[in-house]
């Protein structure tokens, strides 16, 4: 069970939760590596692949396929939605260029204005309005642009922010993309925070004494409590909008902080590595893996393992009150021509972004 799993675990549940009936909910996702089923496998020249397939619809998930699916039609769209999901990706454009090749949350916005101008030409403009606004929305992406841009002196945004004026920053930027998600038709929205980032095994292994690095960890409740603010704000000033936070950072915190609570053995160590040499960055067919990996709380040198996340979803879904059937509170507080193909959902953004949406070289 991967991160998407867990997005869409929790957001179907909202959606039963908010709605009262156990509908199929058609969903639109954005994130990083944490939820890409599959779309770098598609850029040829990315080194962030994820190459994970999506599983369609079981047990009653809808669970949107990689926007870059060749199978990706129309009618698949209007039945599951789409993941425009992109491992090295995050809120900035200059987030992850190290990868090469991925999407930033803009590069996904824009995709996304394709998919809508698609839907519109097929089903007609009132019917995809409908559509587009009766949909559930994911934005999971954030730690990328600490762990892969501010915290890398490589990076010009370690330099020229401290560590204030950053988060101020993606706040401005998280802020336009929503507006512009909100303008597109998205009206009931989950943006996820993130979690201790201090405490995943590439941060220990850069530490002096492998423990958590605090500033990392400080920067991501600091995230977490702008992003929560700015969703309060946008909720009672966009037309309509239910904008809600989700913060999983205590429940991953105490996965990682009380391993054995769990049925875990190790939360400080990766189970894929590269025999001794650390960080590993990666997991490649040459890396050595652990004796069972079910003991591990991180496959690699950033993400959890299966069992990790199976584990999150369902103690962040106890902590939301969802299975007793209660929402939960709200957190405290476009681009592409029409398509000239109706069978080729890329076709709808093969030309250049409106000025809507800002530059994105990536992809």
């Amino acid at each position: 069970m991967n991160f998407l799993v867990v997005l869409t675990i929790f957001v179907t549940v909202l959606g039963i939760a908010i709605d009262g009936c156990n509908c199929k909910t058609v969903q639109f996702i954005f994130g990083d590596s944490l939820s890409d089923v599959g779309n770098n496998k598609y850029l040829s020249r990315s080194l962030a692949q994820a190459s994970l397939p999506w599983y369609g619809d079981i047990t009653g998930l809808s669970r949107p396929p990689a926007f870059l699916d060749p199978s990706l039609t129309e009618d698949i769209i209007l039945q599951n939605g789409v993941n425009y999901a992109s491992g090295g990706g995050g809120i900035l454009n200059e987030t992850g260029s190290l990868f090469i090749q991925r999407f930033s949350l803009y590069k996904q916005i824009e995709l996304f204005q394709g998919t809508v101008e698609l839907i519109q030409a097929k089903i007609g403009k009132a019917a995809a309005d409908k559509f587009f606004q009766e949909s559930k929305y994911v934005v999971a992406l954030g730690s990328n642009d600490f762990i892969n841009n501010f915290l890398m002196p490589v990076y010009r945004d370690s330099y020229t922010y401290n560590d204030q004026t950053f988060i101020e920053y993606l706040m401005e930027t998280l802020q336009a993309q929503l507006k512009i998600l909100h303008g597109l038709g998205a009206r009931q929205l989950m943006v996820f925070g993130i979690g201790p980032m201090g405490c995943i095994p590439l941060q220990r292994v850069l530490s002096t004494n492998g423990n958590c690095q605090d500033r990392a960890n400080k920067l991501s409740l600091s995230f977490n409590q702008a992003s929560s603010k700015l969703l309060a704000g946008l909720t009672k000033t966009l037309p309509n909008a239910s904008y809600r936070f989700g913060d999983a950072y205590d429940v991953v915190n105490d996965v990682i902080t009380n391993p054995q609570k769990f049925g875990f053995s190790n939360s400080k160590d990766p189970c894929c590595s590269f025999y001794n040499i650390r960080p590993a960055l990666t997991c490649v067919p040459a890396s050595t893996l652990c004796k069972d990996r079910s003991k591990y709380v991180f496959w690699d040198e950033y993400h959890p393992t299966d069992k990790a996340n199976e584990i999150i979803a369902k103690e962040l879904i106890k902590k939301l009150g969802l299975l007793d059937g209660g929402a939960p509170s709200p957190a405290p507080a476009a681009i592409a021509p029409s398509p000239k193909s109706a069978h080729s959902p890329k076709s709808a953004h093969a030309h250049s972004p409106t000025s809507a949406i800002a530059p994105s070289p990536e992809g």
